[in-house]
């Protein structure tokens, strides 16, 4: 029997708020964020959200499978060439194929034992940062990373003036976009998370 005082463990994780940020004169793409909140002892935050693009969690999953090859991890949304940035159907189709994965990633813990996962899902830090992190170096931990975000609110940390910009990744969700329509700038607000009132689970 279990001990009336353990109380069993959870993770919810969603993925929301669909975002149009500029990258340059003709091209956008969407952000999303990711919210977590747990009371998981894998977990340096109880409570967390970060926004992230597609192509890094195309980055994620690549760098999950290549160290964990025993294990099979679900699918992504797929890659489509015909996936309209304007078209909210084709948004909330990839918004919740982005969850799905999250959700089954979450539940395995192997995977949740990849220091890579949770700067993905509790920091602001893009791949090569994290990279740098989990390779021993930087001169933040794991965990500092972690809590620095949650004070900072922002990309952290700004440690190397010439930072190598995202664009070394595949150009996978950047998309043409004449419309201006749903833009948000690229401000401290369109990092900021959404107030979350989510029941803790029993």
């Amino acid at each position: 029997m279990t001990p009336k005082h353990e109380k069993q463990e959870f993770v919810t994780v969603l993925v929301r708020d669909p975002r149009i940020q500029k990258e340059d004169f003709w091209h956008s793409y969407i952000d999303y964020e990711i919210f977590i909140h747990t009371n998981s002892i894998c977990f340096t935050r109880k409570t967390s959200c970060v926004r992230r693009r597609f192509r890094e969690f195309v980055w994620l999953r690549q760098r999950l499978q290549s160290n964990a090859v025993l294990i099979q991890l679900p699918e992504l949304p797929p890659r489509t060439p015909f996936f309209n940035l304007n078209n909210p159907q084709h948004v909330d189709q990839r918004r919740q194929g982005l969850q799905e994965f999250l959700q089954n990633i979450l539940q395995n813990p192997l995977l949740l034992s990849d220091s890579r996962l949770h700067l993905f899902v509790q920091t602001q830090l893009s791949p090569e940062d994290i990279e740098a992190c989990v390779s021993g170096q930087t001169k933040y931990s794991v965990a500092d990373a972690i809590h620095k975000f949650a004070t900072l609110k922002r990309r952290f940390p700004k440690e190397q003036e010439d930072k190598k910009k995202e664009e070394n990744y595949a150009d996978s969700d950047s998309e043409s976009s004449s419309s201006g329509l749903g833009h948000s700038s690229d401000d401290s607000a369109s990092h900021r998370c959404k107030e979350s009132t989510v029941p803790e689970e029993s």
